[in-house]
């Protein structure tokens, strides 16, 4: 089964990089300049389930993309994913699978009109993991998770394929026959978790440490969890649970990405995490004072960015 990773940041990175290190067939379409670095640095994992240095892993730019392959692992920001689909589209064949762990729903519209629905599946994954000044990819707590499958719920003979070749990533992946379901609960989660650690600009500890902090982030939560409920994927069991717990312990150093990008001057995904989300509570007439809030601190961050 050949993969090709669309781009070899934090996230492709991390998975394409163990499933490389399993002796698995993938490729990473990167920009020239991350080319350059995995040429001549290797791609580095550091990470407490296990340090990994791959030198000169196989790569590909869009101008030299022409083979057709069996999947593509997408796992871009949402604002660049009109660049993305212009990159990889030439690896896209009538058997092709792709698998997006974008956050949100948007991006499975955008993927549809332009590669088919009977193309796209379900993805989601659940890691926190950053490149660091020497562009070495970190692992900053245990947890990983990847998990993908067929968006009607069917347990289809290509998703139990792929998961047999992911399997040998030992990152937790998992074929899922409810992945509409778990997209739903992982946006609802963070997105509570981004609009409030971005717009308190601090970690989920600090928050509920201040007055009416836990309070705050359980309504953030609430109000995502009412969005989601009206679209027919009202949070429940494990997950959701879990989601709480992160949300509810004291001392908690975690933060979401988007905040740690507003705090590096970069890009945010406003729209696409967020402002979906406040379009949908438009439609369903559902009051989400906090969501807004969050929304339009994110939209003037954009604004002040330029």
């Amino acid at each position: 089964m050949r993969i090709l990773v669309v781009g070899a940041g934090a996230i492709g990175g991390y998975f394409g990089g163990r499933l490389l290190a399993a002796g698995r067939d993938v490729t990473f379409l990167v920009r020239p300049r991350r080319a350059s670095e995995l040429a001549s640095r290797g791609l580095v994992i550091k990470s407490p389930s296990g340090d990994v240095t791959l030198k000169n892993p196989p790569t590909v730019q869009a101008d030299r993309l022409s083979e057709k392959f069996d999947v593509v692992l997408l796992s871009c920001k949402a604002f660049d994913l009109e660049d993305a689909i212009k990159s990889f589209a030439p690896a896209v064949g009538p058997d092709t699978s792709i698998i997006p762990l974008l956050n949100g729903m948007l991006h499975l519209d955008v993927l549809d009109k332009k590669f088919g629905p009977e193309r796209v599946l379900g993805g989601l994954c659940g890691i926190a993991v950053t490149l660091n000044e020497a562009r070495e990819i970190v692992h900053l707590m245990p947890m990983q998770s990847l998990a993908f499958g067929e968006r009607n719920g069917k347990m289809s003979e290509r998703v139990r394929a792929i998961a047999d070749v992911f399997a040998s990533g030992t990152f937790g992946s998992a074929a899922s026959e409810h992945i509409m379901q778990d997209m739903w609960e992982k946006w609802g989660f963070l997105a509570s978790l981004a609009a409030s650690t971005s717009l308190m600009r601090t970690s989920v500890g600090n928050i509920l440490a201040a007055t009416g902090g836990k309070d705050f982030l359980l309504g953030m939560l609430d109000e995502c969890s009412a969005i989601a409920s009206s679209e027919g994927h009202a949070p429940g069991g494990p997950f959701f649970q879990r989601a709480v717990g992160m949300l509810t312990t004291e001392g908690s150093p975690l933060t979401a990405s988007m905040y740690r990008d507003i705090k590096a001057g970069l890009s945010v995904e406003a729209d696409h995490v967020i402002g979906d989300l406040v379009v949908r509570a438009d439609a369903a007439k559902i009051p989400v004072p906090k969501l807004r809030i969050a929304y339009t601190h994110l939209k003037a961050y954009e604004k002040q960015r330029g």
